[in-house]
C-alpha cells in the first residue's frame, strides 16, 4: 500500500504526511534511492492486475491516466495488455527509468508532471491508475481531478504493495540492532494495522461522492531477499530515508551482520498486495 511504514495509531494522520508534503519535495523525494526502488520494489500480483482490467471492463487500446507510475513497477503489466496509457510522473530519475523499462511500448507516453501541474484532460479515459502513490496526491485534487479525467462509468483503480515483512523470529533477532541505531523503527509486524491503513484509504475515496461504491480484494505471498536486496529494498521506504545518513549507515551494517550469521544471507518476506476501484458516479 502506502510507503510504510505508517503510525499505527492514526493512520489518517500518517497519510497526510506523504500528501501534505511541498510539491518539491514530493517530486525530489525518491531520487537518492530511485535504482534501488527499481530493482528492489515487488511488482503487483498477476491475479491483482487481471481481477481489476476484468472488473474495469478494460481491453486492448483502453486509454488510462496513471498517476505517480514511479520506475513503471505497474505500468508494464498493463501495456504488455495492450493499454495505451499516459503516465505522470514528476520525479525525473523515475521518469528516465520508466521511460527505458517501457521502450517496448510504443503507446505508453510518461510525462514529468504531477497531476497538480498536468493541464487537466477531461473524460478521457478508460481508467485511472495509482499503483502505491495515491498517499501521495493531496486529498482535496486526487478525487476531484481523477473524476473528471474519467469517462462515464470509467475506473479509479488503487494498488498497493505494502512494505515487505519479516518473520516474527526474524524480527526479534534484528531487534537489537535497531534498538541501538534507530529505534523509532523497531515495529513487528502487524497485519490488522496494516489493512486499516488499506481501508482510511479507501474511505476517501467513497467519501468524495464522486465514485460509486468501491469494491476491493488482497493477496499475500512470500519473496525471498538476499541480504543486500533486503538492504537495498529498505533503502527505498521513506522512513528509511528520512534517517541520517550515519545513522541508516550503522543501521545497515548492523542488520546485514545479523542476517548473514543467523539467517545465512537471505530472508523469507511476507507480502500483502491489495486493490481498490471504484466507478465514477
Amino acid at each position: 500500500m502506502t510507503d510504510q511504514p505508517l503510525d499505527r495509531s492514526d493512520p489518517e494522520a500518517a497519510i497526510n504526511r506523504y500528501s501534505q508534503r511541498d510539491l518539491e519535495q514530493r517530486r525530489h523525494w525518491y531520487e537518492p534511492a530511485a535504482e534501488a526502488y527499481a530493482r528492489t520494489r515487488p511488482a503487483y500480483p498477476q491475479a491483482l492486475i487481471q481481477e481489476v482490467s476484468e472488473r474495469a471492463g478494460l481491453r486492448p487500446g483502453s486509454r488510462i491516466l496513471e498517476l505517480g507510475c514511479g520506475p513503471a513497477t505497474a505500468t508494464v503489466a498493463f501495456a504488455q495488455a495492450g493499454a495505451s496509457m499516459l503516465c505522470l510522473e514528476p520525479n525525473p530519475a523515475f521518469c528516465e527509468l520508466a521511460r527505458r523499462a517501457c521502450l517496448a511500448y510504443p503507446a505508453v507516453e510518461i510525462l514529468p508532471t504531477s497531476l497538480e501541474e498536468w493541464p487537466q484532460e477531461t473524460d478521457g479515459f478508460d481508467a485511472v491508475l495509482a499503483a502505491t502513490s495515491f498517499h501521495w496526491i493531496p486529498q482535496e485534487i486526487g478525487c476531484s481531478a481523477s473524476a473528471r479525467a474519467l469517462r462515464a462509468q470509467g475506473s479509479l483503480i488503487l494498488l498497493w504493495n505494502m512494505e515487505l515483512q519479516p518473520s516474527s523470529e526474524v524480527h526479534q533477532c534484528l531487534s537489537e540492532v535497531y534498538q541501538r541505531h534507530a529505534p523509532s523503527l523497531d515495529r513487528p509486524d502487524d497485519r490488522q494495522s496494516r489493512l486499516a491503513t488499506l481501508q482510511t484509504l479507501g474511505r476517501r475515496v467513497e467519501n468524495s461522492g464522486l465514485f460509486g461504491p468501491m469494491v476491493s480484494g488482497h493477496v499475500e505471498s512470500e519473496l525471498t531477499y538476499t541480504t543486500e536486496q533486503y538492504l537495498n529494498l529498505l533503502s527505498t521506504y521513506s522512513p528509511y530515508l528520512q534517517l541520517e545518513a550515519h545513522s541508516r549507515c550503522a543501521l545497515f551494517e548492523g542488520l546485514g551482520d545479523r542476517i548473514e550469521r543467523h539467517f545465512g544471507g537471505s530472508l523469507r518476506l511476507s507480502l500483502l498486495s491489495a486493490f481498490q476501484m471504484a466507478r465514477k458516479a
